[in-house]
């Protein structure tokens, strides 16, 4: 069983605070720090070169890079030039993309989905040539390569994240066909069951770590009470109930030991032994860091 690692993302962070965010990120028991690729923020591989000068040992994810903004070529440099300043601690996250107001705006065209897939398995091919000895100057510290993760939910792309990727993204939210970009569902415990089935099925023989991005960590003594809150605050979600909040695996909600025990449960029933949140839930998370690690016992180093 995997050991678990921790990673908090960028979103809901000031860009003035960022360095300062990092390094206390590293001080909580952070593993990995998180940039999203979105128009409207900062750029993802400069902010992740200014987290490399300030901390020591945090990893530097993409969380993930929008392919279709990128020739792999460009990618190729932007990512080995972090890879390279930082020693070596770069994970490249990649999709498919998912806003098309973004698309708009930046004057992209926006292909259909199945075509996006697509273009990003061929990304994946082109990087690993880039990457590859004899290819792309400056080549990154890491050989072959940075390890990839590929975030994913649809069955087209999570096939193409078990076939290539070193790390698979569970983000848990599906666009509603037909309402406006931005509405979504959040997936519970059986559909999520079916998407990890679904990746072991088509990872032949490979074994991937499996990344959950967690869109919200409450701490709190009254859990069910809680859950009927956010399922009323957030109906972008698609969670009509708290208990619909409770069975998702993409929410914690509890005391410190409650989500600590769930967070153990989730690795064993999902194979989630990399948490991520997001920045305003950073606090939370950190603070069931060390209970996790007791739990599960990997204070002593336990695998």
């Amino acid at each position: 069983m995997r050991r678990f690692r921790f990673g908090v993302n960028f979103g809901g962070v000031g860009i003035d605070a960022w360095t300062a965010f990092c390094r206390t990120a590293e001080r909580s028991g952070y593993d990995t720090v998180l940039a999203p690729d979105h128009l409207g923020a900062p750029s993802p591989f400069a902010m992740l070169a200014a987290a490399a000068v300030a901390t020591d040992r945090l990893r530097l994810g993409t969380f993930v890079v929008d392919n279709e903004f990128w020739n792999p070529a460009l990618l190729a440099r932007e990512a080995a030039t972090v890879d390279r300043l930082s020693g070596g601690r770069l994970e490249l996250g990649l999709g498919a993309g998912h806003m098309k107001a973004e698309f708009d705006a930046a004057g992209l065209p926006w292909r259909p989905h199945a075509e996006r897939v697509d273009r990003l398995e061929a990304a994946v091919g082109a990087l690993d040539r880039l990457f590859a000895e004899g290819g792309q100057e400056p080549r990154p510290h890491q050989a072959p390569r940075p390890p990839l993760l590929i975030g994913a939910h649809g069955e087209r792309a999570l096939r193409v994240a078990a076939r290539h990727a070193d790390i698979v993204g569970f983000g848990g939210l599906t666009q509603v066909k037909g309402r406006p970009m931005g509405t979504f569902t959040l997936a519970g415990s059986e559909e999520t069951l079916r998407r990890v089935a679904f990746v072991r099925e088509h990872a032949d023989g490979r074994d991937p770590e499996f990344n959950v991005l967690v869109q919200a960590v409450v701490l709190t003594d009254d859990a069910e009470r809680t859950a009927d809150d956010l399922a009323a605050a957030h109906p972008e979600f698609g969670l009509a109930t708290g208990r619909a909040v409770l069975d998702s695996p993409f929410v914690l909600v509890g005391t410190v030991e409650e989500v600590a025990a769930e967070i153990v449960r989730r690795r064993a029933a999902y194979g989630f032994s990399y948490v991520s949140t997001h920045g305003p839930f950073a606090d939370a998370l950190a603070r069931v860091i060390p209970v996790v690690r007791r739990l599960a016992g990997e204070e002593a180093g336990v695998s």
